[in-house]
């Protein structure tokens, strides 16, 4: 495949980038400040949990009915991305006047529907631009909204930034990406066809063993993400607590130092990104999430040996697990659209992102079940099921296509 040339694509990278690093600092804005809420309106963990957990199940909503009515064809990317962002911008700063658990919660659920409306169109937008390198190109997107969920964690470090900062500055984060993309940006000169969600293609996806496996990969890597993005903040401020020699009981307030941890331990996860990106152009898809998958689901064994120890021998663990953790989200809708026709990729893609994200709710509460029965030490453990699982499923998936891997050449089995 011939290299990208068009001379503008770096600076549209650039633009998108910043825009989803400002915009998709929505996502854990009330997670950031979960322990001032919880002790406000006394939640248990579980309950603190579904501030981010509900986001999920908005997102998910949001991305159906995304598909459903064709929005992502029918309205075009630059105006999907701007209103959606600006909308979120507005559900997320509404919390401050909320008035209570219930109706934060409703709103959260909202933001996460229009953050389907910010997260999904851009990996299509930035795909217009980028043929060649699209693997790197995609996942330096990914990298900058890996960054931009963590922002928040980033303010709330300041000594004596409360609730209102934090959630404002997301909001306004969201605001300058919505006008980063409404008036900066512009698609790329190779479009994609009309691929509209299909209800009729779904069984026929469902039936491909090729797509059922690179979905089983994905499912593994999603078991593990977002209950890791929730809760490593709390279990940092955990370990710090025993190693001070204090209780761990519930969610210990978070001291500066463990909220700037939290915020490298989440952040450091875009450079993993743009160096998945980098090793799946080079190495193959398949080779890079194996080696993701696996060095993630070892940290999540590891980081319990390790608790209650000096945050010099913690922190480089969770920066560790934090790089691997989503050095290989890209790439697996990049296995998706691989494995299906052209004309039911859409599809495709939506019921993988679908799943995935609702899988994440099941672990993201059993993480704080489990670290109230038995303590934070070991609540991570369960989450290497989900790598395990993902790497035998790509394991199988690369089986499934040695023979036709076989037949081509190694330079185009493995480019994007």
């Amino acid at each position: 495949m011939n290299g990208d040339t068009h001379p503008h694509r770096w600076r549209l990278l650039a633009l998108l980038s910043t825009a989803e690093l400002l915009g998709m600092s929505l996502w854990f804005a009330a997670s950031a400040v979960a322990p001032q809420l919880s002790a406000l309106w006394e939640l248990d963990g579980a309950q603190a949990g579904w501030l981010t957990t509900v986001v999920q199940l908005g997102f998910v909503v949001g991305t159906a009915l995304t598909a459903a009515l064709n929005l992502a064809d029918i309205v075009p990317s630059r105006v999907l991305f701007a209103s959606s962002a600006l909308a979120g911008a507005v559900a997320n700063a509404a919390i401050l006047v909320a008035g209570g658990y219930h109706g934060v919660l409703v709103l959260r659920f909202l933001t996460g529907v229009c953050l389907a409306g910010v997260y999904p169109p851009a990996m299509k937008m930035i795909a217009t631009w980028f043929r060649a390198q699209r693997g790197l190109a995609i996942g330096t997107v990914v990298g900058a909204l890996t960054i931009g969920k963590a922002t928040p964690y980033l303010v709330h470090a300041i000594p004596g930034v409360g609730v209102q900062p934090v959630v404002l500055t997301a909001s306004l984060g969201a605001v300058a990406a919505a006008l980063l993309i409404a008036f900066g940006y512009r698609e790329g000169p190779y479009p994609f066809a009309a691929r509209p969600f299909s209800w009729k293609l779904v069984a026929d996806v469902v039936r491909v063993p090729e797509w059922r496996l690179a979905t089983g990969g994905y499912l593994g890597h999603m078991f593990e993400l977002y209950a890791f993005w929730t809760w490593i903040p709390v279990f940092l401020a955990a370990s710090a607590a025993r190693a001070a020699g204090l209780t761990t009981a519930g969610s210990p307030p978070a001291t500066g130092l463990v909220s700037v941890i939290a915020f490298l331990t989440i952040a450091i996860g875009g450079v993993g990104c743009v160096w998945g990106g980098l090793t799946a152009d080079r190495l193959g898809r398949e080779r890079l999430v194996t080696i993701a998958l696996a060095a993630s689901g070892s940290c999540c064994l590891a980081v319990g040996f390790l608790f209650g120890a000096s945050m010099w021998l913690v922190a480089p663990l969770a920066l560790i697990w934090g790089f691997f953790v989503v050095a290989d989200s890209a790439q697996f809708s990049a296995l998706v659209t691989e494995s299906v026709p052209a004309h039911a990729v859409g599809t495709a893609l939506t019921v993988q992102t679908s799943i995935g994200f609702l899988l994440t709710m099941l672990p993201m509460q059993l993480v704080p079940m489990l670290a109230r029965q038995s303590g934070w030490r070991w609540s991570f453990a369960i989450l290497s099921i989900g790598p395990a699982a993902g790497i035998w499923a790509i394991r199988r998936l690369v089986r499934l296509r040695a023979p036709a891997r076989r037949a081509v050449s190694p330079s185009i089995a493995g480019s994007p």
